[in-house]
């Protein structure tokens, strides 16, 4: 079950943590006390849109933090049975996600909250009205979700294979005309013998050496005749090599006169080296004819230019095309053997696309009578006796076109009254209607996944007080299996709860901040009689409170 909810930092809520108990809870307060901050916070939990909206005025960021409490042995949960879920927004719409204080992707969080806890909103109401939702309930209720999803795979196959097939059919339609137009792009693109996709890059290096070769020459002939040995005896190695001559001459009356002219004899040799080194730059094939050379290179950078313009930004891209117009021209030239091999593996995924809709398609139809029957019971106890409820399950599962939920359409019918044909909820039922459709749809969700932890915000929107009173002791009865918690504004419905939380809002510092805290007895009777009578509380509506509290105890 959900042992705690901290709030910091999201609208009126800059810090509020509210301890949970099992059973039946309800959280009540003034309209704009937080209430909906509280929904929505749960809904972050689950998944929801980080809107950086929410984050308080003035702060950096909003963290909301659930405890679960649950046996050890599921994965989730440490050594004491207890598992940390949180979430936090920055002022920028920036959202991070964190398992026991290990961050985690928002999907893994939503994931596993959302095998905790079950939450219904008044969006999940609105959902009832667009009839392409009624599936997804009817799969959740049947506990068909993964088998749905994996047809989902499967039909994505069939569709890529479908216009696999049919681009390839088109393009066969023009064979002729695209073969020539392929090799042609292939024989331009090979008359380049392009190998190196770095080739361009290298080849506008040498051209740069290239337009400057003649005062390289220059220079690197100037270092030659500077420094290496020559007829005229004036270079450097020259002058070095007759320097150490005379310093060995000198041996006899100057300390260490032959350690110098080992030491320029050194000094020569490396120079000789520079000298030699210089003079290969004289000597190579650019310098031989670098017009020639030139030439060669700027008529190949215009190859270049031009494949790329026709074939991509750069010589990368230009190899890629080739390959792809290599691998549609052998399509093309061995089209209708490959269509027949697509074909193949078409029919392949349609049979099993086929057997797998028929097996989603059976389930559905058993689950429909089953949900039927149990939300007409719900139905029946919230006031609407005589309105029948049906789920259609519309599709065979068999050769009818697949959509990505097999070959089926749901839709959630009704008849208000007796011999009036049935019509979609999504056309005929009311707010307060659609309000207890939804709690017997969810109950019996309910019962069947297990659920351990359920939330409702606001179940109660558009019915009376008998039949909000109703509301709370269905809630009350789905609470002796699993943990309750109702968001509500009815009197009726926070009577029949085990656990009663108030929202309040106060001024503090000169900004109002939503806290929240458990009342019993006398204040929660306040509490009741305030939500039934407004602004000005009689004693009559306080007996009224006390009665409601009195009754449901009983």
């Amino acid at each position: 079950m959900l042992k705690a909810l901290t709030i910091e930092n999201i609208a009126v809520a800059k810090n509020i943590s509210i301890e949970l108990d099992s059973g039946f809870t309800v959280l009540t307060g003034k309209t704009g006390a937080g209430k909906t901050v509280i929904a929505e916070s749960i809904g972050l939990l689950l998944g929801a849109k980080a809107r950086r909206e929410l984050v308080r005025s003035g702060e950096n960021s909003a963290t909301v933090t659930a405890i679960f409490s649950g046996e050890a042995e599921q994965g989730v949960f440490d050594e004491n049975g207890e598992a940390c879920m949180s979430r936090r927004i920055t002022a920028d719409g920036k959202s991070t996600a964190a398992i026991n204080g290990k961050s985690v992707p928002l999907s893994a969080l939503r994931d596993c909250c959302a095998s905790l806890l079950s939450m219904h909103s008044q969006t999940e109401t609105a959902s009832l009205y667009d009839k392409s939702r009624h599936i997804l309930l009817l799969d959740r209720y049947a506990g068909i979700e993964d088998e749905a999803a994996q047809f989902g795979e499967i039909y994505r196959r069939l569709s890529d294979k479908k216009e696999e097939i049919e681009q390839l059919k088109a393009s066969l339609s023009d064979r002729t005309m695209m073969v020539d137009v392929l090799r042609y792009q292939l024989s331009e693109i090979d008359k380049a013998r392009i190998t190196d996709p770095d080739e361009e890059e290298k080849l506008e290096k040498r051209r740069k050496k290239l337009k400057s070769i003649e005062q390289v020459t220059k220079n690197a002939n100037l270092v030659r005749r500077a420094l290496a040995p020559s007829e005229k005896g004036a270079s450097a190695a020259y002058l070095i090599e007759r320097a150490a001559a005379s310093l060995r001459q000198l041996s006899d009356v100057m300390e260490g006169a032959e350690e110098m002219a080992d030491r320029l004899e050194s000094y020569r040799i490396e120079i000789i080296d520079i000298a030699e080194q210089a003079a290969d730059l004289t000597e190579s094939e650019d310098c031989a004819d670098p017009d020639r050379q030139l030439d060669i290179i700027e008529s190949r950078l215009a190859a270049f230019s031009r494949l790329k313009k026709k074939y991509g930004g750069d010589l990368a891209s230009v190899m890629e095309y080739r390959q792809d117009a290599a691998k549609k021209l052998h399509a093309l030239e061995c089209g209708d053997e490959h269509i027949e091999e697509l074909e193949g593996e078409y029919k392949k995924i349609f049979a099993e696309a086929k057997e797998a809709s028929a097996k989603l398609n059976e389930k559905r139809r058993e689950a429909a009578k089953r949900l039927g029957a149990e939300v007409m019971e719900t139905l029946s106890f919230l006031d609407m006796p005589k309105v029948r409820f049906y789920v259609e399950v519309h599709g065979t599962g068999g050769d009818e076109p697949f959509n990505a939920r097999a070959a089926d359409s749901v839709d959630f019918t009704v008849v208000t009254n007796p011999g009036e044909e049935p019509q979609s909820v999504s056309k005929i039922a009311s707010g307060g209607e659609m309000s207890r459709i939804m709690l017997a749809l969810k109950c019996a969700e309910a019962k069947k996944a297990g659920a351990e932890c359920v939330v409702f915000d606001e179940i109660d929107t558009g019915v009376s007080g008998g039949t909000g009173e109703r509301i709370g002791i269905k809630l009350s009865e789905l609470a002796k299996g699993a943990q309750v918690i109702c968001i509500t504004h009815s009197a009726q419905v926070a009577s029949c709860a085990d656990h009663h939380i108030l929202i309040e809002k106060q001024e503090v510092d000169g900004r109002s901040e939503s806290h929240v805290r458990e009342i019993c007895g006398g204040e929660r009777a306040e509490e009741l009689a305030r939500i039934i009578g407004g602004i000005n509380i009689t004693e009559k509506q306080r007996k009224a409170a006390l009665e409601m509290l009195e009754k449901n105890k009983k």
